[in-house]
């Protein structure tokens, strides 16, 4: 069987890191995922896909990803049923995540588009000799 799920979005909220009873550490967050289709008014429809993920990957969401960051997140669809205060019977859909990568580079404390200066330039014939015209076989 094959349950393997891979999204890129951006998260919602910051993500706050619990500890369960036994001292795991487990993080929620919900990504916005937009669609690769325009919906009937013309505009894009976003998913929020509820997300979970426990132990070291868990305290690595924790620690470096924050409200609208964008993430990739590797993990698999789970299905839980759960019972409210009133007794009424609920299904919840998430990702368990494995791996969460980051999906943007990194902004700076102001929060502007990062900037990249251009290469040097480079002589990219410095390294090779004209080969004359000889008899017409290859060099090697």
């Amino acid at each position: 069987m094959l349950n393997k799920f891979i999204g890129m979005g951006r998260l919602t909220r910051d993500p706050e890191l619990r500890r369960t009873g036994s001292g795991t550490a487990v993080t929620s967050f919900t990504l916005a995922v937009d669609r690769d289709f325009k919906g009937q008014n013309g505009e894009k429809e976003v998913d929020f896909i509820d997300t979970v993920a426990w132990r070291n990957t868990a305290e690595f969401v924790s620690k470096y990803f924050t409200k609208g960051r964008m993430a990739v997140v590797e993990g698999r669809l789970q299905i839980r049923d759960w019972t409210d205060k009133e007794g009424n019977k609920h299904r919840s859909a998430e990702i368990v995540a494995d791996n969460v990568y980051f999906g943007d580079s990194k902004r700076d404390d102001a929060g502007s588009t990062p900037t990249y200066a251009a290469p040097a330039p480079v002589n990219a014939h410095a390294d090779f000799a004209e080969i004359g015209e000889g008899d017409g076989t290859l060099p090697f």
